[in-house]
């Protein structure tokens, strides 16, 4: 059983108690996390809540992402891109020790986010339908330097994927994910300026709160695309963490409508991560094959925290169900599926 939340509360009582459980279309719960109540010591719990904004950008040619985290006791800012014909990828990530100057938003409907130490320049606004994502780091990449102004159109009827996910010992995850996001504006890398149209370029959001155990592992698969008649195809799978007996993650978007799905297996070998991998929920819904093309491996060590990303670019093809019971058929849609071990 899948339980939508459909009235808006507080995300936390005052006891630090997640108030409701499950998945919305729509962020419906006010981040209070100044309620986050798990250590005798309260002093110690900010350097336990995790946030982060993450941005994604599809178009025929190019993979592009920006990121603002801060985990507590580190700040992680980070930028990269993928060539989707040759494979060539450039990415960074800078270390902020306690997250100094980078700011994030208490929710994702509204503010503002942004890093700025003088030499690079990340801020993340939302106003009305608009999510604007703009960069300047001159440095990025050797000195080939990175820029980008884009804005992204999220009118109040596109849905998302938004789930409250309980964690041990009053710990949780409120997640946000949009896919299909119409996106306009220019990239410039180096000497190469790349144009944004929406009819070809669509973004998908990544907003994360929460506090996790130290250790953690999740699964993340998704895609921004068209389909051949026009109409917009997100997906957004996952497992991993928590307690997902009210709700899980799993659902695709048909034209900014969320098609909820339940139980989602996945099969891949993880001493191969370019190895195919296959998607299938058991009520037949969905039926998909992941042909990766592209291997981005991200690695961190440093001291209590450790990280390992292993996220393949790929196509997937297959068919999908509607709750209208049409039949979606999926060729070659690009995305992407990762792998994550974590001790934070």
């Amino acid at each position: 059983m899948q339980a939508e939340i459909t009235s808006p509360s507080p995300l936390l009582d005052s006891s630090g108690r997640l108030t409701q459980v499950g998945w919305s279309r729509q962020p419906l719960l006010d981040c209070n996390l100044e309620n986050v109540s798990f250590y005798r010591c309260r002093a110690l719990q900010p350097l336990r809540v995790k946030r982060w904004d993450y941005y994604g950008l599809t178009t025929p040619e190019l993979f592009f992402s920006v990121t603002l985290s801060h985990v507590g006791y580190l700040g992680l800012p980070f930028i990269y891109a993928v060539d989707l014909a040759t494979g060539e990828m450039c990415e960074e990530t800078l270390l902020i020790p306690f997250g100094k100057g980078v700011e994030l938003a208490r929710n994702s409907t509204e503010g503002a986010c942004s890093f700025d130490n003088g030499r690079v320049k990340i801020a993340f606004t939302v106003q009305g339908q608009a999510r604007t994502v703009r960069v300047d780091w001159p440095a990025f990449n050797r000195g080939e330097g990175i820029s980008c102004d884009l804005t992204m159109s999220c009118p109040p009827e596109h849905e998302s994927m938004v789930i409250v996910t309980p964690i041990a010992s009053k710990r949780f995850y409120y997640n946000r994910k949009t896919n299909c996001l119409r996106t306009t504006g220019w990239i410039q890398r180096g000497g190469r300026r790349s144009e944004i149209s929406p009819d070809r370029a669509l973004a998908t959001l990544d907003w994360g709160r929460g506090v996790w155990e130290y250790k953690g592992f999740w699964v993340w698969a998704s895609s921004s695309g068209f389909l051949p008649d026009g109409r917009t195809l997100g997906l957004n799978m996952g497992y991993g963490f928590g307690d997902t007996s009210a709700a899980t993650e799993n659902a695709f978007i048909l034209d900014g409508r969320v098609h909820k799905l339940e139980q989602v297996d996945f099969e891949y070998n993880s001493r191969s991560f370019m190895s195919p991998w296959k998607m299938h929920s058991p009520d037949g819904r969905l039926d998909l094959v992941f042909e990766p093309f592209k291997e981005r491996v991200a690695k961190s060590e440093l001291l209590v925290l450790s990280s390992e990303v292993h996220q393949m670019f790929g196509r997937y093809s297959g068919t999908l169900k509607t709750d209208e019971g049409e039949t979606l058929h999926v060729e070659d849609q690009v995305g992407w599926a990762e792998e994550h071990h974590a001790k934070w």
